[in-house]
């Protein structure tokens, strides 16, 4: 396994991540992870595992580099400090390596939010603080309501066939050294990202290196210096094969043939109209 520097904070990850939204694998399948290599689970309080997540790093804690995040619900100040409370709880720890904002959350300020988001780092319940899903003008947003600390990733969903991350988000976060978290990396299944693959750019390549198309997929999100690409695995041979994607080195006669494969991107009025819409649901939910 492949180790990558989180941010500019020093602190090595595995390339590869353990993802636990809608897992079932079990404690055995996290622990399988641990010993192949994997530093690095992520989880979320919406997501239902952070009991099973702290089951799976009992006796390790200081060898695994825990993530989890607050909903977009609880950005006031007194909700995020009482979210991680609850966090902590469920993971049967004392602090959280990683927090992370779900989502942006446009009905609460963010200075309120990252106000709370720093005190749990000064109180020691944190040590870094990320955010997900955010646009480039989101994140610069909340780094402006930072006195002290530092973003020091983005999860955003990052695969072969679903690039919109190349539009101005990646070019960004590598010149700010801001690190990627890559979920859904295979998207909604391989067969999916075979649909696109009509050449089977990812078999020939995987014949030729002994990889298989999973592998084959999951390196190529990984050769970005920036990228870790978080997967789910329920079952422990899937999770061996994807390990597997980090002892592969792709050539750039191979990147390039993978480039070609068709892919969906959102444009910027699809992502405008999507914060518009998401902005407008925050709003009627705050008043019911």
């Amino acid at each position: 396994m492949k180790y990558k520097e989180l941010g500019k904070t020093g602190i090595m990850l595995s390339e590869l991540g353990l993802g636990t939204w809608r897992y079932n694998g079990g404690v055995e399948g996290l622990l399988a992870g641990f010993e192949l290599g994997i530093n690095f689970i992520d989880t979320a309080e919406v997501y239902g595992s952070e009991g099973i997540v702290g089951e799976a790093v009992r006796g390790r804690r200081h060898d695994v580099f825990l993530a989890t995040k607050v909903l977009p619900r609880l950005f006031r100040f007194h909700d995020v400090i009482h979210a991680a409370e609850q966090s902590l709880q469920r993971l049967k720890t004392d602090y959280i390596d990683l927090y992370q904002l779900h989502w942006p959350n446009y009905t609460v300020p963010i200075a309120e939010t990252m106000a709370a988001m720093e005190a749990l780092v000064e109180a020691g319940k944190v040590r870094f603080i990320g955010v997900s899903n955010f646009s480039i003008a989101d994140l610069k947003r909340a780094e402006a309501a930072l006195s002290k600390n530092k973003i020091v990733s983005n999860q955003v969903r990052y695969n072969l066939i679903d690039r919109t991350m190349e539009d101005g988000l990646l070019q960004y976060f590598q010149s700010k050294q801001i690190t990627i978290l890559a979920f859904s990396p295979l998207d909604n299944g391989l067969e999916n990202i075979r649909t696109y693959d009509r050449d089977d750019a990812l078999g020939r390549i995987g014949a030729a290196t002994g990889k298989t198309r999973a592998q084959v997929a999951l390196n190529w999100c990984i050769s970005h210096p920036s990228v870790i690409a978080i997967f789910k695995a329920d079952k422990i041979e899937h999770l061996r094969e994807n390990c597997g994607a980090s002892e592969l080195s792709l050539s750039a006669t191979d990147l390039d043939e993978l480039q070609r494969i068709p892919f969906r991107k959102k444009g910027r009025v699809e992502r405008f109209a999507r914060r518009i819409l998401r902005h407008c649901l925050q709003i009627i939910g705050r008043k019911t």
